[in-house]
């Protein structure tokens, strides 16, 4: 077990240190004996002091007094050790998660380079049976059909199977961000009018909605890009038909916030933690890989960004993205 540096923090965290200090949980049963630590000293002092030099309605005055400032004081540091504690949970969270999508990335990126090679050659031989069977087709008076819908089946599962690959290495690929001016109404209305089509045949309605004069954005344009484009097509996907899609963007003078919102059925509660792993999936089996809303993390986040979701199910989803207009990351 290695020793614990000085600057540490204790084993348990604040709650344990408070816990240690004054002989209570915070929050626990015996709550008021932490009050009773930070309260009865400066009232016991202030009326020690005050009756050595006044009398002693006075003291209980200033003894009064005293209590009240020290609960106030007392109140504030709790809060504040209180909102440190939640500041270190979510930070631990966010550490244990891009550990996992790391782990998982590299792995991913050998499986898919594995999978690569038996799928490249599956694609040659059904190119080249298919050759075949045209060629003894043109002299023979025998009904190839059968043969050549199952050969086109082949081709379109092995189809499937790059796309699956491609996207394990563009989740597993560290790519660095190239900067560049970006109009971001712009990239979303050109990633929108790729949806369109989609959205009229399901009879989606996919409304924009920009703040007027938004400014531009230096950051990757075609990361961001995939980013939008990957969020239009899952809200789609989510939606029925006569559904709607709000595709909306605002600044600040600090980031630029896009937000993708659906009235779908919304995400139950007990995946809201798990949205963003690898592979998750809320879709039938052969509808979806579980890498779009991954990828999508992992683009943001090294676009020096991050990505909220907000849902309630039955009342739709919402993804939002935040991107500094000053970026952290990249390269020119």
């Amino acid at each position: 077990m290695s020793a614990r540096r000085p600057g540490d923090n204790p084993p348990g965290g604040v709650r344990a240190l408070l816990a240690r200090a004054t002989g209570t949980r915070v929050g626990g049963e015996r709550r008021a004996v932490l009050w009773l630590h930070f309260l009865l000293p400066p009232a016991l002092g202030a009326l020690v002091v005050a009756a050595a030099f006044a009398s002693l309605p006075l003291a209980a005055l200033l003894a009064m007094a005293a209590l009240v400032m020290a609960a106030i004081h007392a109140r504030t540091l709790m809060e504040r050790l209180t909102q440190a504690e939640e500041a270190k949970t979510s930070l631990n969270a966010q550490l244990i998660q891009s550990q996992k999508l790391a782990a998982v990335g590299e792995l991913s990126a050998g499986i898919a380079h594995e999978i690569n090679n038996p799928i490249a050659i599956i694609a040659q031989e059904t190119e080249w049976a298919g050759h075949l069977v045209g060629e003894v087709e043109k002299n023979s008076s025998a009904d190839f059909t059968e043969i050549k819908d199952s050969l086109r089946e082949i081709r379109a599962q092995v189809d499937r199977c790059k796309n699956i690959t491609h996207k394990l290495l563009d989740f597993a690929r560290k790519r660095e961000p190239i900067l560049q001016e970006v109009d971001v109404a712009r990239l979303i209305d050109d990633m929108a009018r790729l949806v369109d089509k989609e959205a009229a045949y399901k009879n989606v309605s996919l409304a924009r909605n920009m703040q007027q004069d938004l400014p531009m954005l230096r950051t990757d344009s075609p990361l961001l890009r995939q980013v939008v484009l990957n969020l239009m097509t899952n809200a789609l996907q989510a939606v029925d038909r006569g559904g709607v899609i709000e595709v909306a963007a605002e600044a600040d003078q600090n980031e630029i916030r896009i937000r993708v919102s659906d009235n779908g059925p919304g995400i139950a509660p007990e995946n809201m933690d798990k949205i963003f792993n690898p592979f998750f999936t809320t879709k039938p089996p052969g509808q979806g890989t579980g890498l779009g809303l991954s990828l999508c993390h992992n683009l943001v986040s090294g676009m020096g960004g991050r990505i909220r979701v907000d849902s309630q199910p039955g009342k739709g989803a919402a993804f939002t993205v935040h991107l500094p207009r000053i970026p952290t990351r990249g390269r020119k």
